[in-house]
This record gives structure tokens, C-alpha cells and sequence, in this order.
């Protein structure tokens, strides 16, 4: 299953500049989801993250893999359960940065999920530029229920 922007903005709140996924090119409920951001000279972080080194912060690139694994989340809770909670990211843990992401190149975000304890969800996420490992992380959420 493919979602497009439209699709995304109504399953996460998120919109810009902090909507960081543009795209997911496959989702499999209870087990992966792969997204897609295209970075270009245009993204705001670039403009002070460095001005005549542009990179992507890797605090967002943790961000983009949790938006990700937020769109797993809401796949594999099922429609009716999905508009009634929300996933809250309580950590990353063994985050490794291994390459910079520039203007120019398309991160593929593949978030796995490895367990779900009663509220408690535990993946791990990746992130490659042309299949080449740039940074990957344990991410730890909990789904909560909406209050409003």
C-alpha cells in the first residue's frame, strides 16, 4: 500500500516544516513500513544547519523515522482504534549516524516493528541514501488514548 502527502496529513498531525515523510511506498500492518523524504536546497533546517555546509540534523532524521513509525502504528491498530489514540515517541536508543543526508539526496525511512507490550511499541529504523546505511536507531513508543 502507497500513501501520498494528502494521506499522510490525515493520519499525523505534523505539516510543514516539520512534516518530514513525503511519501510511503509500503506499509505492512504489524511489521514494516518504508517512507520516503526527498531533501532539497529549499528545507528550512538547511538554512542555518550549517549555511555553507547544508546537512540534515540527525535530531530530525530521528524525528522522520518516528513520523514513519507512526503511520505503522496507525495501520496495524486498525481504523477505529487508530482515531482514538496517538503515538508518543519515549525513546531512541543505540542511534547511529553514519553518513550526512545534503540537499539532494532521498531518504528511504524503513521502521520494523520488533514488539508490542500492551501499550508499549519497540522498533528499529533505518535510514539509507542509494541503499547505503546513513543512520539507524531502537525507537520506543506508547500509544495513548486522545484527550480532546
Amino acid at each position: 500500500m502507497e500513501l501520498n502527502i494528502q494521506e499522510i496529513q490525515k493520519i499525523i498531525p505534523h505539516r510543514y516544516p516539520f512534516l518530514l515523510i513525503d511519501r510511503i511506498l509500503e506499509v505492512v500492518p504489524n511489521d514494516y513500513v518504508v517512507a520516503q523524504k526527498c531533501l532539497t536546497m529549499n528545507e528550512l533546517f538547511f538554512q542555518g544547519h550549517f549555511p555553507n555546509l547544508p546537512v540534515m540534523p540527525g535530531v530530525l532524521m530521528l524525528e522522520a523515522m518516528a513520523q514513519t513509525g507512526v503511520i505503522l502504528a496507525h495501520h496495524s491498530l486498525g481504523d477505529e482504534s487508530a482515531k482514538e489514540c496517538t503515538s508518543m515517541v519515549t525513546g531512541f536508543d543505540k542511534a547511529k549516524f553514519r553518513k550526512q543526508a545534503v540537499p539532494g539526496d532521498v531518504l528511504e525511512i524503513t521502521v520494523r516493528k520488533e514488539s508490542l507490550k500492551k501499550r508499549f511499541w519497540r522498533g528499529y529504523g533505518t535510514i539509507c541514501v542509494d541503499d547505503q546505511l546513513i543512520v539507524e536507531a531502537v525507537i520506543t513508543a506508547m500509544v495513548v488514548p486522545n484527550t480532546h
